[in-house]
C-alpha cells in the first residue's frame, strides 16, 4: 500500500510554493488577455459610435424630405428651433449656465431633427465619450451630445461670419445640393475639449487640392477610437476614420488653434467637406 509521505501531512492542500506559481501565471495570462479586451471594448464602442452617427444622419435626412428637401441650420442664433442640434449654448465648461452641456432637453430636445429620432437621446451621445458637464444642483452628469455638424452643410444665419463661405468651397443649403454625398461628411464624433455648439468649423483658407503650408486647425475631432474618430456621410453610411497627426489626436492641453504645415489630417477634412475643384 501507497503511503502519504512524511514531510506532507495528510490533507494538505498546495503549499505556498504552489499558490505563488499559480498566482503568477494567472498574472501573466491577465496582463496579455487585458490589453486585447480592451481593444475590443474601444472596437465595439467605435461600432456603437458609427451606428449612433448613421442614425443622426437618417433623421437629418428625414428632416429634408419633410421640408423640400431644405437642410437644417448647423447654427443660427436667431432661428434656434431651426438648428439640428438645439441649444447653441453648449460650452466645454462645466457650469449651470450652460443648460446644453448637461440638460438634453436644451441641448437635444429642441432641436430641428429630434422628432425623427424616435425620441432617442442614446443615438447623440458616443459610448467612449466620457465627459460631464455639471447640472444646476452641480451634480457631475454625463454630457448629451456627442456630435456636430460640418460648417459646410445647412450653413449659419450670418451670426458667425464667414466660418462657412469660402470661394473654395460651396455651402448646402438643400439636400440637392450635395454634389458628392458620399465623400461628403455630415456628421462627426467631436473632442469633448472643442465641443460647443453644433457646429464643427474645418479652416479650408489656402485650398488647393493637396496638401500644403497653410492648414489650419480650429475644432478638433475625437480620438476617442484608438486615436480616430466616427464619421456620417451624405448617402447615409458611417466610418471611423484613423488619424495619423499627432497634433490632431494628441494635442497641446489647451487645444490650439494652429496651423499645420502638410497635415494629412486637415487635409483629409478640407477633402471631405464641400470643395469645389480646386
Amino acid at each position: 500500500m501507497r503511503t502519504q509521505p512524511a514531510d506532507r501531512p495528510k490533507g494538505l492542500g498546495f503549499t505556498l510554493i504552489e499558490l505563488l506559481v499559480v498566482i503568477a501565471i494567472i498574472a501573466i495570462l491577465a496582463s496579455l488577455l487585458l490589453p486585447a479586451l480592451s481593444r475590443s471594448k474601444q472596437q465595439a464602442q467605435g461600432i456603437g459610435c458609427m451606428n449612433n452617427s448613421r442614425q443622426l444622419t437618417l433623421a437629418w435626412r428625414l428632416y429634408a424630405d419633410d421640408n423640400r428637401q431644405v437642410l437644417p441650420y448647423g447654427y443660427a442664433a436667431n432661428f434656434p428651433r431651426l438648428v439640428w442640434s438645439g441649444s447653441n449654448n453648449y460650452d466645454e465648461s462645466d457650469t449651470p449656465t450652460d443648460p446644453g452641456n448637461w440638460d438634453a432637453v436644451d441641448g437635444i430636445e429642441t432641436g430641428a431633427i429630434w422628432p425623427y429620432c424616435g425620441k432617442s437621446t442614446a443615438i447623440w451621445h458616443c459610448p467612449a465619450d466620457n465627459s460631464t458637464g455639471k447640472n444646476a444642483q452641480g451634480q457631475l452628469v454625463p454630457r448629451p451630445r456627442s456630435y456636430s455638424m460640418e460648417n459646410f452643410i445647412g450653413g449659419n444665419d450670418g451670426t458667425l461670419g464667414g466660418w462657412d463661405v469660402g470661394t473654395p468651397f460651396y455651402v448646402a443649403l438643400k439636400l440637392t445640393d450635395l454634389r458628392t454625398p458620399a465623400t461628403t461628411f455630415i456628421l462627426l464624433d467631436e473632442s469633448e475639449y472643442t465641443i460647443n455648439d453644433g457646429f464643427f468649423v474645418v479652416e479650408t483658407a489656402g485650398w488647393t487640392g493637396s496638401p500644403n503650408a497653410a492648414e489650419q486647425i480650429i475644432d478638433y475631432p475625437s480620438a476617442r477610437h484608438l486615436n480616430a474618430a466616427g464619421f456620417s456621410f451624405g448617402d447615409g453610411h458611417s466610418e471611423i476614420h484613423q488619424w495619423k497627426d499627432r497634433h490632431i489626436f494628441a494635442p497641446a492641453a489647451d487645444y490650439p488653434q494652429l496651423v499645420l504645415s502638410h497635415s494629412p489630417d486637415v487635409f483629409w477634412l478640407q477633402s471631405h467637406c464641400t470643395p469645389n475643384a480646386p
